[in-house]
């Protein structure tokens, strides 16, 4: 069996932002197909650009960099519906994934992503003195041996797989969503999502290792896409979403770290 057996199945990742067919969309010019340096290339830039507001949010401390913050992360939440679409309940049938935007999407949402993330490290940062570079380098590390474990074969992408996983993302999203809507009404959150004892901190581990495994789906889907011949547009929808999943995994660590930290 195809070790992407489980892809030609679903056609789709488990990452909660990659919900279509457009990875086994073809091109017949040898020139427009997508490369897998292609798009290790486009997640480079991207986290280049990510990384440069987050240093520019952390750094400068006025209400004017607030106010672009701000505005930066709502225009990567926009950048981010208007490539990926929208998929929950039935606004997904009017909000449709639109991959050919990556490339002018991308790096709005990369820098909008940077400075709220910036925002949210160093706030971090002044609770618990080198949380930050704690979970970057956990974040780095995570990444980089699941990449190893997806290359060598250790880990196997098989439908099984694919359905737990995606399972429990779209479990994740749903229970944040809910929390949303819970704390807007009542002004406090779910405890289990806030709570530095031991449940609360099961519940942080499980959501990273989901956070982390979403990493093995997107290697394995953009390897796909490479093998089938994608459009060279699906290196910057890729490269998009891989630092998505990165970014949901950098939060989500930090997040563990503060509650270990807070005890």
């Amino acid at each position: 069996m195809s070790k992407h057996s489980a892809l030609d199945t679903f056609g789709r990742s488990g990452n909660p932002l990659i919900r279509s067919d457009i990875f086994s969309r073809q091109t017949s010019s040898l020139h427009e197909r997508m490369t897998l340096q292609g798009a290790v290339d486009k997640t480079g830039i991207l986290l280049f650009l990510t990384v440069l507001t987050a240093a520019l949010s952390w750094n400068i401390d006025s209400p004017m960099m607030g106010l672009i913050s701000g505005l930066g992360a709502l225009a990567a939440f926009i950048s981010g519906i208007a490539t990926f679409g929208f998929w929950f309940f039935f606004i997904g049938w009017i909000i449709k994934p639109r991959p050919h935007l990556a490339p002018k999407t991308a790096p709005i949402y990369a820098l909008g992503m940077g400075f709220g993330i910036g925002i949210m490290s160093e706030q971090a940062e002044m609770m618990f003195p080198g949380i930050v570079i704690q979970a970057v380098s956990l974040t780095f590390f995570v990444a980089a041996s699941l990449l190893f474990a997806y290359k060598s074969g250790v880990i196997k992408p098989n439908q099984n797989f694919l359905l737990i996983i995606f399972s429990a993302t779209v479990g994740i999203f749903l229970t944040y969503i809910a929390n949303l809507i819970f704390s807007a009404f009542t002004g406090t959150s779910f405890s289990f999502l806030t709570d530095n004892g031991a449940f609360g901190i099961g519940i942080s581990l499980f959501v990273v290792a989901i956070a982390a495994l979403n990493l093995v789906l997107d290697f394995d889907i953009i390897e796909q896409a490479h093998e089938q011949g994608a459009p060279k547009y699906i290196e910057w929808f890729g490269a998009m979403a891989l630092v998505a999943t990165l970014i949901w995994l950098y939060i989500e660590i930090l997040r563990l770290l503060m509650k270990l930290r807070s005890r």
